[in-house]
């Protein structure tokens, strides 16, 4: 089975058993911060090793979280550690996040700049966004500069791309004069 089918499942276990208890935020809350903790390349490499014996592995995860986190985050950790999937909880943390964002209706959109912009500018593409069907009810902007875009922007949400920056223009241009078959013909006389 592929990491992402079982890193999937998992998230989605988890996310159904966090609404049933009524503990969905609390799990989230305890998720980005496992998630801060396995930047720590010690311990993700701790996670992932096959050699380091499972009960090991329990002792460490209970005296980092015990207590910090919540029961039911503790309980779903342990059952991944004792059926040896351990080595999957990065992934399948970034899963519960994706599934905890189409739960609540969340589309994150990445804004790409060549120089920073305005909040005005921001609040404009968001009232834009919102008023698209292409969007959920919440948006999560997230604006980046890119100086290699030359100028413009480019918008990315749920597998779709909008590139209104100069960098596509120029290449949209120079591909189309590679294409032009006059000239070439005209070139090669």
């Amino acid at each position: 089975m592929s990491v992402a089918r079982i890193a999937h499942r998992y998230a989605k276990s988890l996310i159904e058993l966090s609404v049933s208890q009524n503990k969905l935020e609390r799990t989230l809350e305890d998720v980005y911060s496992f998630q801060a903790a396995i930047t720590n390349r010690d311990f993700y490499l701790f996670l992932k090793s096959p050699i380091i014996h499972s009960a090991k592995k329990l002792e460490v995860v209970d005296k980092l979280f015990g207590g910090k986190y919540d029961e039911l985050t503790m309980a779903f950790m342990r059952i991944l550690i004792n059926k040896g999937r351990e080595m999957f909880l990065p992934e399948i943390t970034n899963e519960f996040i994706q599934e905890y964002k189409k739960y609540k209706h969340i589309t994150t959109v990445h804004i790409a700049t060549a120089a920073p912009i305005s909040d005005d500018a921001i609040a404009a593409i968001r009232r834009k966004l919102a008023a698209s069907s292409e969007t959920d009810d919440n948006l999560e902007i997230k604006v980046s500069v890119n100086p290699n875009l030359l100028g413009g922007f480019v918008v990315e949400f749920d597998d779709q791309v909008y590139d209104a920056s100069l960098q596509h223009k120029l290449n949209k241009l120079k591909k189309e004069f590679e294409d032009n078959l006059y000239i070439s013909q005209i070139i090669s006389r």
